[in-house]
């Protein structure tokens, strides 16, 4: 616990700060309440100033640190603590991954109301080199000078970037070229990404005054395990595909896999969990859910007889569609999975989710609950909404059987996971 303090409004709190929360901010106590620190770590004593103040809790700026905690290290961007694109620039790569793994079991305890929370949740499988590992970013315009950049943490106006630490070194020097020459574009952000597989570049919308640089494309192709994939401009795909040398987790049984010291991406190492977790045998009937531009569907055809996605988004399911040429038992359905998934008919052996933030619609649990696939493999990218659905699922009979972090966002609080449900 936080050493107690009495709270006067006009003058600086000063406590010690005991824990970690999501969202990425140190947390204190003051006569009872909660304080949450921004970049400040657990163990710190330290001096804030009281910015808001709740009910139950107190968000504050971080004054000063008074005692250190062994993780805090040099952080290199000049921007940390005023874009808000990162959290914990400021904490060392190994206290990360702790945090990461802690805020997954905090969430499940206290929102899912899993006493043995601790039980199912993994250490986070981390990266090789936790920097230069994004390779889509979204820059917002400045209009009148032409200048790209993110927005401040606080007022949300225009912070000039002229190079992110997070960003592949493919975006920064592209960066480097669109800076200060994108004035009168009739967009107010602009999109870049790299394939680090393919070494396709795209830049959206087209850039005329910047001829030396390839703008406009109309896609890129990105690669995962083996498999290309088309992918729009505004199309969702994971950030992460940068290939590191490294073997794979040993949670990983995978034995199609021969070699396992090689070039995996964090982003192939999360469609490995979900491949392994769908089970060893073959898979008869799998339904891929919120299915983007069709990766999971795609990359579990060869195991499956016939693949089901379902996506609400135009562009992405052509784009689907188009990633699962030749693969005659693999369709895709346009549309809201919550409308989609209880009218399938006929027997379901597996479901993979990877809904937004927002976690799952209502519907499409009462659905799987109602369907009862076997194995449902949930892939989430929010603990807190995650947790909730979680328990839904479990008091409907399911039985969760793991829940496996891996860091797909170094530097960040961001966290993802697959989870894997078993009928009980």
């Amino acid at each position: 616990m936080g050493r107690r303090a009495r709270v006067v409004e006009s003058e600086p709190l000063q406590l010690v700060l005991d824990d970690i929360a999501f969202g990425g901010e140190a947390i204190g106590r003051v006569d009872g309440e909660v304080v949450f620190v921004p970049y400040a770590l657990p163990g710190e004593e330290v001096r804030v100033a009281v910015e808001q103040t709740k009910r139950q809790y107190r968000r504050t700026r971080l004054l000063e640190v008074l005692r250190a905690a062994p993780e805090r290290v040099a952080y290199p961007c000049p921007y940390f603590t005023t874009c808000g694109g990162c959290q914990w620039q400021h904490a060392a790569y190994e206290a990360q991954l702790r945090f990461k793994q802690h805020v997954v079991v905090e969430q499940l305890r206290r929102l899912g109301g899993f006493a043995d929370a601790e039980a199912h949740v993994r250490p986070v499988v981390g990266m090789v080199r936790p920097w230069e590992y994004r390779n889509h970013a979204r820059f917002s315009l400045g209009r009148r000078y032409g200048e790209l950049g993110f927005t401040r943490k606080e007022t949300h106006h225009l912070l000039r970037v002229d190079y992110c630490w997070l960003m592949v070194p493919q975006i920064n020097r592209a960066l480097d070229h669109l800076q200060r020459r994108c004035a009168g574009l009739p967009s107010h952000q602009v999109t870049i990404r790299y394939s680090p597989r393919t070494g396709q570049l795209l830049v959206q919308p087209e850039v005329p005054a910047v001829p030396e640089l390839p703008t406009g494309q109309p896609y890129l192709e990105e690669e995962v395990l083996g498999r290309r994939f088309r992918v729009a401009p505004s199309a969702f795909f994971q950030v992460n595909t940068v290939p590191e040398r490294r073997a794979l987790p040993p949670q990983l049984a995978v034995p199609w896999i021969a070699e396992r010291e090689g070039e995996w991406s964090m982003a192939e190492l999360l469609a490995l969990h979900v491949l392994d977790r769908l089970g060893p045998g073959r898979l008869g009937r799998v339904v891929d859910a919120y299915s983007g531009v069709g990766t999971f569907a795609v990359l579990l055809a060869e195991r499956a007889d016939e693949v089901i996605g379902i996506e609400e988004s135009p562009a992405a399911v052509r784009d689907a569609r188009h990633n699962a040429w030749g693969l005659d038992h693999v369709r895709f359905v346009e549309g809201k999975t919550e409308q989609v998934l209880p009218q399938l008919e006929g027997r379901l052996d597996a479901v993979v989710l990877d809904p937004a933030r927002v976690g799952c619609h209502p519907a499409v649990l009462e659905a799987l609950l109602a369907r009862r696939p076997p194995r449902v493999i949930y892939v989430s990218c929010d603990p807190a909404t995650l947790a909730r659905d979680l328990r839904i699922l479990v008091d409907g009979g399911y039985r969760l059987e793991q829940v496996e972090p891996l860091d797909l966002f170094p530097q960040t609080y961001h966290i993802e996971s697959v989870s894997t449900l078993t009928l009980g």
